[in-house]
């Protein structure tokens, strides 16, 4: 088959132009608008942004006026890759800008705490949800899944966090600069690696094409990037932004934090590693290199724009009418307390071995317990491997809607109880002026 040059493809028509930019638009102001909705009613913006894509996807808009919902984002498959290019490219860059503000000396310090709350928050959901996977009806499971693949699965799918929402979140209540921030964002990002990891065993396992060989290749996948990034991808954006730091010019210096996050990140999804998981440490090399006050512009546009716009979109496939079938809804909520309680035990007994105080525990257990859009892509793996059957994603689908909205109550109240220390004060004073922490005039402190 010839395969035409770049150049030579045909452009995208007129119509195809225009209903994309109209959509763009539209996400971008209803996400806006919900978002100061959230925060008026005392919630951080990220649960009206994800609002959004619910309200305007076939839950709500498509039920009821399924002739204009069609009109507004039609199902053709062209139009569709469209907007998912963009949500790709909005929660790349908002990772790796999170990474980009994660305190490494802290985070070295307290890398015992880390590994602990990422073991907690990762096993005892994963036992929980494999435990389920053994005791749902059988007409949960997908036509060609064996139980014990669906066990294991559905484990998975418990035990992951988002890191997109979980940093919008932090971002919203002002918490990036906390400890607990900090620790939550690091600890997400460890047992998300981990759950990518098994997560491409299991679906390989459903196929029925795993073997030894397939498991140590992965393995070194994920340790390959690790070692690459930390042995070379460093001291070379070191070098490029020792040089871009000189003329001490915001433009530059964030044009090259935004190339070393795009790099990082299709260097993860090139590994299977996931594209977000390649821009959070991608993220972790410019926080080593670059003063974050250069990084402003870069911040400011990622925060106004990337994140709503994934946010709303990420939504949009959500379609919460099959929750109306009564079995379908019971086995949503006792999953749904399986993964809420298994996430939240986890991840305290986890700070708590690490010695942390109880409260922020609670805090952190609160954060991780956010699966968000992480969440929806995994049971979309499933229902592609017809591991799950509709009932079924659309019980992982709760899931994540559900955690996502909870956690920033549970936060604010968790974080109210914990005294900022003179680490965080100064941290705050330093990136205040840069913005992951700039909240909107009238949101309140986290």
């Amino acid at each position: 088959m010839r395969v035409l040059a770049y150049g030579t493809a045909p452009p995208l028509d007129a119509h195809h132009v225009q209903l994309f930019l109209l959509q763009l638009g539209v996400l971008l102001l209803l996400a806006l608008c919900m978002g100061r909705l959230a925060v008026r009613c005392g919630l951080p913006a990220v649960v009206g942004e994800l609002t959004t894509g619910i309200l305007l996807g076939p839950s709500v808009f498509g039920a009821v006026a399924p002739e204009l919902a069609e009109r507004l984002l039609p199902a053709q498959a062209d139009q569709a890759h469209l907007l998912d290019a963009v949500a790709q490219l909005a929660v790349v860059m908002f990772v790796g800008v999170a990474g980009a503000h994660m305190d490494l000396g802290m985070l070295r310090r307290r890398r015992g705490v880390i590994v602990k709350v990422s073991l907690g928050g990762l096993l005892i959901p994963m036992i929980l949800g494999v435990a389920a996977g053994f005791l749902v009806p059988r007409a949960l499971l997908g036509d060609s899944a064996e139980r014990p693949v669906f066990a294991l699965f559905l484990g998975v799918a418990l035990s992951v966090s988002a890191i997109p929402v979980i940093a919008k979140t932090l971002s919203d209540m002002r918490l990036m600069h906390r400890n607990v921030g900090q620790l939550t964002l690091a600890s997400a990002a460890v047992s998300d690696a981990v759950g990518w990891f098994l997560l491409s065993l299991v679906s390989t396992m459903a196929i029925g094409t795993l073997d030894a060989a397939e498991a140590a290749l992965a393995v070194l996948s994920l340790a390959g990037f690790v070692v690459a990034m930390l042995f070379v991808g460093r001291p070379l954006v070191r070098w490029v932004m020792q040089r871009v730091n000189r003329a001490g010019d915001p433009g530059p210096a964030a044009a090259v934090a935004a190339i070393v996050i795009l790099l990082g990140a299709s260097a993860g999804q090139a590994l299977e590693l996931e594209a977000v998981f390649g821009a959070f440490v991608a993220g972790l090399l410019v926080a080593s290199t670059v003063d974050r006050r250069l990084l402003a512009p870069l911040h400011s546009v990622t925060l106004a724009v990337f994140a709503p716009l994934f946010l709303a979109t990420a939504g949009l496939r959500i379609d919460l009418t099959a929750l109306a079938d009564p079995a379908v809804l019971l086995a949503g909520i006792v999953v749904l307390l399986l993964a809420t309680l298994g996430k939240f035990a986890g991840a305290y007994l986890g700070a708590r071995a690490g010695r942390l105080s109880r409260w922020e525990g609670i805090a952190i257990g609160a954060g991780l317990n956010a699966r968000g859009a992480v969440e929806i892509v995994v049971a979309s793996v499933g229902l592609r491997l017809e591991i799950l059957t509709t009932a079924a994603y659309t019980v992982v689908v709760l899931i994540a809607v559900a955690t996502s909205v909870m956690a920033p109550p549970l936060l604010r109240w968790a974080t109210g109880r914990i005294e900022q220390s003179a680490d965080e004060l100064l941290r705050e004073a330093e990136t205040a002026p840069a913005v992951l922490s700039a909240a909107r005039p009238d949101e309140k402190e986290g």
